[in-house]
C-alpha cells in the first residue's frame, strides 16, 4: 500500500482527495496496490467534512511518519511548499506537486535530490492543468529534438482577449468580468502581466531542451496595453491576438518570450478561445503536435496530480527522471529573432506614412487607417532591425509580433 499525505486542502487538494477516493478501485488495478490518504495538512479546520478525521496542522507529523511514502503538495507559493517538499524528499518520501512557481524556481534542486535518493518528484499539473504535456515531453518525444514549444498557457488572459476580440470591449471592462467570474484574482498581475505563463514555459522548455531555463531570463510582456483599436485592426487583417509563451530553437540559438502575438488563421492556436489552454509542439522527427484542454479547474488539475500519484506508485522502487540537467541554458537575445510586426501609429500625415513604409518594408504592404492613425504589417526582420527603424518614429504607439 502507498500511504500519502496531501498538503493543502483548497480547490486542488480537495479535488485530489475526492478523485483518490472515488477512483480507488481503478487506481488499485492500475498500480497493483492501494493508494490511501493518511493525512491532510492545512491550517484551517473543516468541521463536518470527512477529511476532519485525518486532518493535521503540523507537517512534522507527516515528516516523521515512516508509513507515509508520498507527499502531494497543493499549497502553492514557494515558501512552506518548498520547505516541506524538500524535507519530504530528504526524508526518503516521493513527492508530486501542482505548483508551477515551486517547479520553475526550485525544480532543478528538487529533481537532483530525488535522483540522488532514488525517489520521484513529479509535476504534471504545474503546466496546463488537466492537459497532459509534461510526461509526453520526457517520455514520448525523446526520439528527436523539440524545435519549438508555443502555448496559450493562461486561461484568464485568453478569456479576456477572446472577449475583446468577439465583443469589441475594452481591457478594463473584460478584466472586471473575469474577476466577477472568478477567473482573475483581485490582484490580476500574475496573469495579465504574463508572469504565470512565463513560469510555465520555463518548465516546458527545461524539460524539452534538457537544461534548466531560468524564468527570470525570459522576456515577458503581458496584455495590459492591448486596446480596442489593436483588436479592430487585427480583425480587419484576419488575424487574432493571443498571449503566447514560446521557446524556439533557430540556427543553434534558443529564443524564449511571453508576449501578445498575432496569429494567422491557419495556425493551430488561432481558434483556441475562452479559458481553454493549448500547447503547440514542433519536433524534427514528429512534426507538429497539439495538446488542448482545460488549463485549470478543480477536477482537471487534480486529475493530473493523481496521474503523478499513479506514476510514482507504479515506480516506487526507482527514479523516473522527468527533468533537466542542472546546467543553466543561456537564452539568446530576442533582438536576433526574425518576425513580421504589426505596427500602429497614433497619428501621422501622408508624409509620415510614406517614410514609415519605406523604412519598414520593401514589399507591398496594405495600410489600414483609423483616424487619426494607421497601421500595417512590416516585412520580416530581426527585432533589433525593427527597434532601430522604430526609433525614428515617435508616433508608433503599438508593436505586436506575428507568430510564424
Amino acid at each position: 500500500m502507498m500511504k500519502a499525505a496531501v498538503l493543502g486542502y483548497g480547490t486542488i487538494g480537495s479535488g485530489v482527495v475526492e478523485i483518490l477516493e472515488k477512483k480507488k478501485d481503478l487506481i488499485t488495478a492500475e498500480t497493483g496496490q492501494e493508494v490511501s490518504v493518511k493525512y491532510v495538512l492545512d491550517l484551517r479546520d473543516f468541521p463536518g467534512d470527512p477529511v476532519e478525521r485525518i486532518l493535521v496542522h503540523d507537517f512534522n507529523i507527516i515528516l516523521n511518519d515512516p508509513e507515509v511514502g508520498l507527499v502531494i503538495e497543493t499549497m502553492g507559493g514557494t515558501g512552506k511548499a518548498y520547505e516541506f517538499v524538500k524535507a519530504a524528499l530528504l526524508a526518503g518520501k516521493h513527492a508530486c506537486t501542482s505548483n508551477k512557481a515551486l517547479v520553475a524556481k526550485y525544480g532543478s534542486e528538487l529533481l537532483a535530490i530525488a535522483r540522488e535518493k532514488n525517489l520521484n518528484f513529479q509535476f504534471e499539473a504545474s503546466v496546463g492543468g488537466g492537459i497532459p504535456i509534461i510526461r509526453p515531453l520526457y517520455s514520448c518525444l525523446t526520439a528527436g529534438n523539440v524545435t519549438e514549444i508555443t502555448g496559450i498557457l493562461n486561461g484568464t488572459t485568453n478569456f479576456m482577449l477572446t472577449k475583446m476580440d468577439r465583443e469589441g470591449r475594452a481591457y478594463e471592462d473584460v478584466l472586471k468580468e473575469a474577476q466577477a467570474l472568478g477567473y482573475a484574482e483581485r490582484d490580476p498581475s500574475a496573469d495579465v502581466e504574463g508572469h504565470d505563463a512565463c513560469r510555465k514555459i520555463a518548465i516546458l522548455a527545461s524539460i524539452a531542451l534538457g537544461q534548466f531555463v531560468d524564468y527570470e531570463d525570459i522576456e515577458t510582456r503581458g496584455i495590459t496595453d492591448i486596446t480596442k483599436a489593436d483588436m479592430a485592426y487585427a480583425k480587419e487583417m484576419g488575424l487574432s491576438i493571443k498571449l503566447l509563451a514560446s521557446c524556439k530553437v533557430e540556427d543553434g540559438k534558443v529564443y524564449a518570450s511571453v508576449s501578445p502575438k498575432l496569429l494567422r488563421e491557419g495556425h493551430p492556436l488561432y481558434t483556441v478561445s475562452g479559458v481553454f489552454n493549448a500547447v503547440f509542439v514542433r519536433g524534427d522527427m514528429t512534426g507538429d503536435l497539439m495538446f488542448y484542454g482545460s488549463g485549470a479547474g478543480k477536477l482537471p488539475t487534480a486529475s493530473a496530480v493523481v496521474a503523478d500519484v499513479v506514476e510514482i506508485t507504479k515506480n516506487s522502487d526507482r527514479c523516473v527522471y522527468p527533468g533537466w540537467r542542472d546546467e543553466k541554458l543561456e537564452l539568446s537575445a530576442n533582438t536576433g529573432a526574425v518576425n513580421q510586426y504589426f505596427v500602429r501609429f497614433s497619428a501621422g500625415d501622408k508624409e509620415v506614412e510614406k517614410q514609415a513604409l519605406e523604412a519598414f518594408g520593401t514589399e507591398e504592404i496594405t495600410v489600414l487607417r483609423q483616424e487619426p492613425g494607421f497601421a500595417f504589417l512590416t516585412a520580416r526582420m530581426t527585432r533589433g532591425e525593427y527597434e532601430e527603424k522604430a526609433a525614428a518614429f515617435p508616433q508608433i504607439c503599438q508593436m505586436i509580433p506575428v507568430q510564424e
